[in-house]
């Protein structure tokens, strides 16, 4: 397969990972008054049908994939997970898209299936037991971290015969600290379902406001999932920092493009 694309970035892994790619698109020749340009693969924030599908086939192509061996879900801030099994990839459209709504984590076993997730300052998690051939990948926005969707994805993968302590993960381009400020509704959902909040967050000395570590919540739920510490990293990159690399919906609106996020593992 092909990943040397000029619109995607290889995730690093935390450690040598045979035969399976992570990797985040990038928005490539952006045009500041266009918030779907240049390369957007997300069918449900308002983008035209045919953008869409001309950069679904362009991934595809890099990947050396068929398109129907491209499996997104329909995020809505959920801890669902699903299995892409092969009863998933023999179903039509329709019927796979009823089992991919309100979905926002996909395992799988099968290679040669590139799964993934879209993102615009959401964190973006993929993971990756090579040993038992199993991918994760999961979409944790506050409320998908709050609610502990990346323990669920590697509960998932434990369930396709993954094993904790051998699964890689990492996190892709997603807001930073600094920019997410929220308000303490935010912050006390997170307390209140076990985070201590000076593990994860800090007040503004001049606002007042608090600003979550997204990284660093998910990285304790991993870690509580029987994660190794040195198994969990994240790539540093702040989408809403660099909008003209990622999508960034506190940038552009939610009315705009998304960052997606793949996992693939060779059919070799």
């Amino acid at each position: 397969m092909n990943v040397n694309h000029s619109l995607l970035q290889v995730l690093q892994w935390p450690r040598p990972v045979e035969g399976i790619v992570a990797f985040n698109t990038l928005r490539g020749d952006a045009n500041g008054d266009d918030p779907y340009s240049a390369f957007n693969l997300c069918h449900y924030t308002g983008d035209a049908p045919e953008h869409v599908a001309q950069c679904r086939q362009m991934l595809c192509h890099a990947l050396g994939i068929s398109a129907s061996h491209l499996v997104m879900p329909r995020q809505t801030h959920t801890t669902r997970v699903a299995v892409v099994d092969e009863a998933l990839m023999a179903a039509g459209e329709a019927e796979r898209a009823v089992r991919l709504q309100n979905v926002d984590a996909l395992v799988t076993r099968l290679p040669g299936v590139c799964i993934g997730v879209n993102t615009a300052d959401c964190v973006n998690i993929a993971l990756a037991d090579a040993c038992a051939g199993v991918i994760g990948v999961a979409h944790a926005g506050w409320r998908g971290t709050a609610g502990k969707i990346a323990a669920r994805t590697v509960e998932a993968m434990v369930a396709e015969g993954a094993r904790a302590e051998r699964i890689v993960a990492v996190m892709g381009a997603s807001i930073c600290e600094h920019c997410f400020e929220v308000g303490d509704e935010v912050l006390e959902a997170f307390v209140a379902q076990g985070f201590d909040a000076n593990a994860i967050s800090h007040r503004n000395p001049i606002t007042g406001k608090a600003h979550i570590r997204l990284q660093e919540a998910n990285r304790i739920v991993l870690l509580d999932a029987g994660l190794m510490p040195e198994n969990v990293v994240w790539n540093g990159e702040c989408s809403r920092c660099r909008p003209w690399r990622y999508f960034s919906a506190r940038r552009l609106g939610i009315h705009s493009g998304r960052t997606f996020t793949g996992v693939l593992r060779n059919t070799k």
